[in-house]
């Protein structure tokens, strides 16, 4: 049976239902700019990377530069919305309250460290994850996902191995992040983003399950002590 050292939760559409809002905000100013792009499909393409790795796709894209105040452009509109707008990941706060004594967990998330606790606390869960949080711009390396130095950096932190650290993601990119450090992934289907095709996406990238409820969480655990004696 596989020993389980570590949880390691993405935050943005895992813990907080964000990636709509990013997406819807992210469509509406590249729509300004003449870059058409519905937030569901701006979502499905680019979800789990740094807004800037985003806006340099487009860019080869367009084969023009978009304007440089247009990340700042976007961080205040998130930050302005996210008090109104923002909302917790249904059960995320159940079932972290169940597997917290069973397992060590941990945030690895492409978003800053301000960016992450102000969004906690906006859904009050903060106080389940103070101390808990690798921002990947601002640690190791400092290379975001789809690099896979940040699971690592806190594998390494928290001395545990990779293989027995378990992985939820919501993104392409962070599934392929999280297999590249070596660790066992579980997709996540249950944000707004979610779109049809998104498991399948998710299992294609390297998840080995997926969940759309977070309430399903514990017994995933469990069942994944198994699955690996299998394989």
């Amino acid at each position: 049976m596989l020993q389980i050292d570590l949880i390691i939760f993405d935050c943005d559409g895992v813990l907080v239902d964000s990636e709509y809002l990013i997406a819807k905000i992210g469509s509406q100013l590249l729509k300004e700019i003449g870059y058409k792009i519905s937030p569901k499909e701006l979502s499905e393409r680019y979800s789990g990377l740094i807004f800037q790795d985003t806006l340099k796709k487009i860019e080869q894209e367009i084969k023009k530069p978009i304007s440089a105040n247009f990340i700042d452009q976007m961080a205040h509109l998130f930050r302005t919305q996210m008090k109104t707008e923002l909302h917790i990941i249904n059960g995320v706060k159940e079932a972290i309250e169940i597997i917290k004594s069973h397992y060590p967990y941990c945030i690895c998330s492409n978003a800053t460290s301000t960016d992450i606790k102000d969004m906690l606390n906006t859904v009050k869960l903060y106080h389940l994850f103070d101390n808990k949080i690798f921002s990947a711009p601002e640690v190791g390396t400092k290379k975001p996902k789809p690099a896979p130095d940040v699971f690592l950096f806190a594998a390494q932190e928290l001395r545990v191995r990779p293989e027995n650290t378990i992985v939820i993601e919501d993104s392409i990119h962070g599934v392929h992040a999280a297999a590249a450090a070596g660790m066992r992934v579980i997709g996540f289907t249950g944000g707004s983003h979610s779109y049809l095709g998104h498991s399948n996406a998710l299992i294609e990238a390297g998840a080995e399950t997926v969940i759309t409820k977070h309430a399903h969480l514990p017994e995933t655990l469990n069942a994944m002590k198994i699955w690996k004696d299998s394989q």
